[in-house]
């Protein structure tokens, strides 16, 4: 981590690399969470409390706590190793204490909530419905702010590297004397 601290991960290709893989696997976790909570529900809250409490209509039974605690099983470590790291990575970012804290805040609490609301809507009380809906939408929302940061990050970070490569590549090369040497073959005068 002290790379990422210090910038030094410009000049190492292999963070580079791990990290914008990372980034390539985050931004693919975050269009397939997309693609199945809209596979089972949309926006409406309705459709939440039919998915979860079952529907009559459609002949969809309720969702069993033993299905619910295996999606939770699975949901709580997945969003915890995630949001660890992209939130790790957030701590290195040129921002105010205050603005990183309220986002770790959210995408822990978001997640957290997410999943819970799951468990108050089918257990408790149709209206978290709402909730549950919200939070999803915080989730993901927080989850692109923090992926977008990273690949920010990620580029802002190979062009500052191909700035200093330029850099040291323009500046005149100099003899012991301290004068710039000539342009043309080594040991050539001028």
């Amino acid at each position: 981590m002290k790379y990422l601290q210090s910038g030094g991960f410009q000049d190492q290709p292999l963070m580079r690399l791990t990290l914008g893989l990372a980034l390539l696997l985050l931004a693919g976790f975050w269009v397939t969470n997309l693609g199945l909570y809209f596979a089972h529900m949309s926006l409406d809250p309705a459709s939440v409390v039919g998915y979860y409490r079952g529907e009559e209509a459609e002949f969809r039974p309720a969702r069993s706590a033993l299905s619910m605690l295996e999606v939770t099983h699975m949901h709580l470590p997945m969003f915890a190793l995630v949001l660890l790291l992209l939130t790790h990575l957030l701590i290195f970012a040129p921002m105010r204490f205050a603005a990183k804290v309220v986002f770790i805040v959210t995408a822990f609490g978001s997640a957290l909530l997410s999943e819970a609301a799951g468990w108050m809507t089918r257990f408790w009380h149709p209206g978290f419905a709402w909730l549950k809906v919200g939070m999803f939408v915080l989730l993901q929302g927080t989850l692109a702010y923090l992926i977008a940061g990273l690949a920010r990050f990620l580029i802002g970070a190979e062009a500052q590297r191909r700035s200093k490569r330029a850099e040291r590549h323009r500046a005149p090369a100099r003899h012991a004397g301290g004068v710039d040497a000539p342009r043309g073959r080594p040991g050539a005068e001028s």
